[in-house]
């Protein structure tokens, strides 16, 4: 579905030259849930950010279903990352001023009737009938981020990139968090960066990197 071949961010000052992801190879299956992990600043969100084409790779090239980042125009990616893409980060980034249910239907392709019965069902499907029509700050944090969620999930994408979305949150809903996007996994797939292995125990292939670089990719059965 997503592959990248031989992909390099790389950042120069003056005569230095610093590779935030060097000659990176990534292959994501249709209905996959990918891990990427490692430290900080080890190039995880940097290539999440490549795969995704919220970054341009300074070398190598990304594919999505056979079409290349690099021969689309500028507005034909925009419209890849708002139709096919959905995107969560570790700041919700939730308007404050709107409800739940508001929230969620900023991400609608379309403010029709299909779409409001999608945020509905997601809001069921995330517990928060009873916080529908709230305002953010009258969340907590966890909830939050379920609105962020369904916000993601609404147009149905092919791929969600999750970046550090659970680094704000307790080890419980953490995992409460992770369970809803790996329940999402089939539907579409699922790109997860963290800088805590345990957060990818649903995993179905973790990535390990370090320096900008990978050095391992695990299996469920294994290592290679």
């Amino acid at each position: 579905m997503l592959s990248t071949h031989d992909v390099s961010l790389i950042y120069r000052n003056g005569d230095g030259v610093t590779y935030a992801v060097k000659k990176a190879n990534v292959n994501v299956a249709k209905g996959e849930f990918l891990g990427l992990v490692g430290p900080s600043g080890s190039g995880k969100s940097s290539l999440l950010y490549v795969m995704s084409g919220l970054k341009q790779a300074s070398e190598g090239e990304v594919e999505f279903e056979g079409s290349s980042y690099q021969s689309m125009a500028n507005g034909k990616l925009i419209d890849l990352r708002r139709k096919r893409y959905g995107f969560i980060f570790q700041q919700h980034f939730l308007i404050n001023y709107l409800s739940v249910f508001e929230n969620i239907m900023v991400g609608a392709l379309e403010q029709n009737a299909s779409a409001r019965k999608r945020a509905n069902e997601l809001i069921a499907e995330l517990g928060l009938e009873k916080q529908k029509n709230r305002l953010p700050w009258q969340l907590s944090i966890g909830q939050r981020q379920r609105v962020a969620i369904a916000r993601a999930l609404i147009n149905e994408p092919a791929i969600v990139f999750a970046d550090e979305p659970t680094a704000a949150l307790d080890q419980t809903t953490g995992h409460q968090v992770v369970d809803l996007l790996a329940h999402y996994r089939g539907h579409g797939s699922i790109v997860f960066v963290t800088h805590d292995p345990e957060m990818l125990t649903q995993a179905d292939r973790v990535i390990r990197m370090r320096d900008g670089e990978i050095v391992s990719v695990e299996k469920k059965n294994g290592t290679s």
